[in-house]
């Protein structure tokens, strides 16, 4: 080919650059040191929003939707806090991969003048922006997922998804970073780089919806789209201290979704909301796309209208302190056992859970990833020359080197299904309703160490409706120090070696939030939303409704 690989990428890179709304760039002179770890605090500690714009982009996406209905808040001021706030973030994060100021002001002003005219609201996510995972396709703009190869891919509509939020009153603002093949609990490619965690800039953001995470996590927008084949929502919710929703499959619409292994209904990936503020808003999020009955488009999505579910307090929330292979980490431990107390305290029945075969859980979805090797995967990387990345190359090596016959994917197909039902029958059995867990071994890993998944895999491979939110803790230096029972800790094996040695101390993690995760029901989708938010008011002791 007449470019090499470099060159090509570059392509990808001017869009970025050429994106960036000069105007709102923080002088170099005045950007946090590269040594300073947490840049959560510097849209305060700068000076550089007003009290009004950090107000407007302190709030949660339902809040934002009733100040714009009252008149209180105009679409074009909350549009401008929160482009500000994203170029802010991204000169310390590298989160963004294309910015999209000219065509959301625009937007705004629409939405503006609608308001004015008619003393009503477009729908339901009136001028709220939202933040979009690169590989979502926008009409007329290039969609690269992560592939040098595809830098100059321009799509002729936007994903139905965006379409749906655009009619409720939607902005799309800034379009945000992914890895390399999609397949990173980690967030780097080779187009723009690598995204870093607003908490601690030593740590990944997590991925593959890395720069959503970032982006939620710095509060760059209320609402983020992430999609998840593996924990791609949830693990970037958890390290950014974040919240985010793993839905059903089939739920939401996917048309425009691109990549690699586009076809592929193995394991069906999702795409789902993340909120910066409160579970509420991805509540919101849903309503607002499901009240439009995407499957009349999407025909092979299911007909089912989201419906309004009341928390409630009698049911019986089940807890895994552990998945029975990899160990979690102090942090996470502490944090199980924190949530625990709080809801026995607010009466809430909590028992624990033993986990069922999440070694052969695993088995199965790591060789359903990649039936063809990778084959598709490295034949996209071969087309522009790139080299794969340390990550890439961990993830398909899950696939080995050999291509699955028919037959043998058929019996995974089987042994997946019959493994969804036996998880299904145990929650029944046991009596329980959702089943609290970590995210992940840890909180957000050290850059590149991201590499057991199956704390989130596990409910891609039983499709069970999974919410990530925060804890409300942190890491401690003090409580989260290796015990003298911890020193002694034997691992089960080498997988569980790696990931028990990670954790040399809290040091290493320093500032990072802990995030937990409830999973309920297959196509409970509602009730578990409708969980997580009595569960993390509970746990945190916050309400965010009208923050």
């Amino acid at each position: 080919m007449s470019l090499n690989w470099e060159s090509q990428a570059q392509k990808g890179k001017d869009v970025l650059n050429n994106s960036i709304p000069k105007q709102w760039l923080v002088p170099v002179d005045r950007l946090p040191p590269a040594s300073q770890k947490s840049v959560v605090e510097f849209p305060r500690s700068s000076g550089l929003l007003s009290t009004h714009e950090l107000l407007i982009t302190d709030m949660t996406a339902t809040a934002l939707v009733e100040e714009m209905g009252k008149g209180a808040l105009t679409a074009e001021e909350v549009v401008t806090a929160f482009l500000k706030r994203a170029v802010m973030g991204h000169q310390m994060l590298n989160f963004a991969t294309e910015f999209l100021a000219d065509e959301a002001l625009a937007r705004a002003e629409e939405l503006d003048a609608y308001y004015r005219r008619t003393g009503k609201l477009v729908g339901p996510l009136h001028g709220v922006p939202i933040s979009v995972k690169e590989h979502i396709s926008m009409k007329n703009r290039t969609c690269n997922t992560g592939y040098v190869a595809w830098t100059d891919k321009v799509y002729t509509e936007d994903a139905l998804l965006l379409q749906l939020l655009s009619k409720a009153g939607a902005v799309f603002h800034v379009r945000t970073n992914q890895p390399q093949s999609l397949m990173h609990l980690c967030c780097s490619n080779n187009i723009t780089g690598t995204t870093v965690n607003p908490y601690n800039r030593t740590l990944t953001p997590g991925g593959s919806s890395g720069g959503e995470g970032a982006s939620m996590g710095f509060r760059c927008a209320p609402l983020g789209i992430g999609t998840d084949i593996g924990g791609s929502i949830r693990c970037p919710a958890a390290f950014c201290g974040a919240y985010g929703f793993r839905p059903s499959s089939l739920r939401n619409p996917a048309t425009g979704i691109k990549v690699a292994s586009s076809g592929q209904e193995n394991i069906r990936g999702v795409v789902g909301p993340m909120s910066s503020r409160s579970i509420e808003d991805l509540e919101l999020f849903q309503r607002a796309v499901l009240d439009q009955e995407p499957w009349d488009v999407e025909t092979s999505l299911m007909p089912v209208p989201w419906k309004n579910v009341a928390p409630s307090r009698e049911m019986t929330v089940a807890i895994m302190w552990d998945d029975g292979w990899v160990r979690p980490h102090p942090p996470i431990t502490r944090a199980l056992h924190f949530a625990r107390e709080k809801l026995v305290a607010a009466g809430i029945k909590v028992v624990d859970w033993e986990p069922y075969k999440h070694q052969h859980g695993w088995d199965i979805i790591s060789a359903l990833y990649y039936p063809d090797a990778g084959a598709k995967q490295r034949q996209v990387l071969a087309q522009s020359g790139e080299p794969a990345r340390p990550l890439t190359e961990w993830a398909l090596s899950y696939a080995g080197n050999k291509t699955l016959s028919q037959e043998e994917t058929w019996n995974l197909q089987e042994q997946r299904e019959i493994f969804k039902d036996e998880y299904h029958g145990l929650m029944k059995a046991r009596g329980v309703d959702f089943i609290i867990s970590p995210n992940y071994p840890g909180v957000a890993a050290v850059m590149g160490e991201s590499q057991y998944w199956n704390y989130t895999a596990i409910w891609n491979i039983v499709d069970l409706p999974s919410a990530t939110f925060p804890s409300g803790l942190s890491v401690d230096p003090k409580l989260d120090a290796l015990t003298e029972l911890d020193k002694k800790y034997v691992p089960r094996d080498g997988v569980d070696e790696r990931e028990w040695q990670k954790y040399q101390g809290p040091e290493r993690y320093e500032g990072a939030p802990i995030g937990l995760q409830i999973a309920g029901k297959r196509y409970r989708d509602e009730e578990t939303l409708a969980a997580a938010k009595l569960v993390e008011e509970i746990v945190s002791g916050n309400s965010k409704s009208k923050l």
